[in-house]
Parts: structure tokens; C-alpha cells; sequence
């Protein structure tokens, strides 16, 4: 019973400490919002300004200040292979839809999610501009601003109700004409999170999106009594060395196994 309390002690602590972060984390990048930023390209395409720093360097000095066991593994931080042998890891997204952000639109987020082995067990999702905040602890349920959300239930497949690539999405329709959908939504996460709180049907990721991108709406789905996997129903892992995802959907549970059997019947070239 001791090791049971203790547990249950720690995942209180760290609930409480995601959740005053990723608050602050908001406030901090709101308070840089639309206001004159350095931001130059990474990688390929990848944009980045000196708020995602901002807000990385914020949110490391918490989590890990307080929980320096825990692995690290961000967006906006050198990769360090040691958190491969944590039990515990941090998986971060300082800024989520960094293009939105720059573009002073308001479709961002701060993401972060607490994994256990492969599996997220804590996240927090937070919109600052809308002042939307979700929160998720594995086999609790999930809250949007404090309020129980569920994903939507049923079957049926309304494309206006659907995120996500369009030539991907249009795979799902029976008929040759073109399809209308949901308008598009900068943040990944807040995509996903947009299925937990019943706003849309379905959203997908068309591949290559990261760890940092998935982890805390997948436990923010799952929890609202949705699924989110792999295109093939195979679940996503997290903290692996590999953090490359290929193409997901999220929907509640029902659409969610009607959408996964059509793409089995109908793969992909």
C-alpha cells in the first residue's frame, strides 16, 4: 500500500507542476505574441523565433528542476540519447503551429506530455489566445478548461467535421466530387484536441510530425474516449530513438475503427 500512495503522491505532484508550466509557458508566449521577434529557419523549412526559445528554456527550468530524473525530449532542445534509458520522460512542444504564431494568427499552443515507457500518462495542451487549456492523466479522463469533453460518437463520416490533408481526407469519400473541410489548423496538437472536445469528427497527420507534435493530444484523445493511431491501427510509441511518425488519424472510438478498415481496404500507394 506504501509503494501505492507513493505513487500516487508523485503523479499528484507532477500533474500540478504540468499544470502550473504549461500555464505560465502560455503566458509567456502571449506576452511576446504579435510583438517584433528574431525567428529564423532550421532544417529545411522549419520556422523558429526567439519566443520558442523563450518558452523552451521556461518550461526545461521547471520540469526538470523539479524532476531531474525524468529524460527531456523537446522541440527546441539537442536531443540526448539518455533519456532512451528513463522510465520517465518529458516530451515537449514550447510552441506548437510556430507559422501560426508568427503569422499572428491564433491557432497555437504550448504542448507537453509526461511518458511512461512508450506511453503518455500526463499532458497539457494549452491555446492561450482562446484561453483554452486541456488536460489529460491516463485513466482519469480529460478536461477542457476544467470540464469533463468526450469525443463524438457514431460512424457517420461528415467532411466538414475533418481536418487534416485534403488528398489524404478525400480517400474516405465514396463519391468522385470534391470535398469541403473543416477550415485548416495551424497547431498539430490543437488539431487533435479539437477531436477530444467534440469540435471535430476526425483530424489527421499526414506524416513526418514528431513526438513533440502527438504525445499530449494522444493522451488528450484517448482519454475523451477517443483513438488516435497509426493509419493502420498500430498504436503510436513515444520516446523512441526514432521520434519520426508517419501518416495518424484521431476520432472517437467507433469512426475511428470504421476509418482505420477503409484504409486497410483501400491502402495507400
Amino acid at each position: 500500500m506504501a509503494d501505492a500512495d507513493t505513487a500516487e503522491k508523485i503523479w499528484t505532484r507532477d500533474a500540478a507542476l504540468l499544470r502550473d508550466t504549461v500555464h505560465e509557458a502560455g503566458a509567456l508566449a502571449l506576452s511576446l505574441f504579435r510583438t517584433d521577434l528574431k525567428n529564423w529557419t532550421k532544417g529545411a523549412s522549419s520556422p523558429v523565433s526567439e519566443a520558442d526559445i523563450a518558452v523552451n528554456d521556461l518550461v526545461e527550468r521547471r520540469l526538470r528542476g523539479a524532476t531531474p530524473e525524468y529524460g527531456w525530449l523537446s522541440e527546441e532542445s539537442v536531443d540526448d540519447d539518455s533519456r532512451l534509458g528513463k522510465k520517465l520522460c518529458w516530451i515537449v512542444d514550447p510552441i506548437d503551429g510556430t507559422r501560426a504564431y508568427l503569422g499572428h494568427r491564433e491557432d497555437w499552443c504550448v504542448s507537453v506530455a509526461l511518458v511512461a515507457g512508450s506511453t503518455p500518462v500526463l499532458a497539457a495542451v494549452f491555446a492561450p489566445v482562446s484561453d483554452e487549456f486541456f488536460f489529460a492523466i491516463r485513466g482519469k479522463g480529460t478536461t477542457h478548461n476544467e470540464k469533463p469533453v468526450r469525443a463524438t460518437a457514431g460512424t457517420e463520416l461528415d467532411f466538414s467535421r475533418m481536418a487534416g490533408p485534403k488528398p489524404l481526407v478525400q480517400r474516405l469519400s465514396t463519391s468522385p466530387g470534391d470535398i469541403t473541410l473543416h477550415p485548416r489548423i495551424g497547431s498539430l496538437a490543437l488539431r487533435l484536441c479539437r477531436v477530444a472536445d467534440g469540435s471535430l469528427d476526425a483530424a489527421f497527420a499526414g506524416g513526418q510530425s514528431r513526438d513533440w507534435d502527438l504525445a499530449a493530444a494522444n493522451l488528450i484523445v484517448q482519454e475523451a474516449n477517443g483513438r488516435m493511431t497509426a493509419l493502420s491501427g498500430d498504436a503510436i510509441e513515444y520516446n523512441r530513438r526514432e521520434v519520426v511518425h508517419g501518416v495518424l488519424v484521431a476520432a472517437g472510438q467507433d469512426r475511428h475503427a470504421r476509418i482505420v478498415e477503409h484504409f486497410r481496404d483501400h491502402r495507400l500507394p
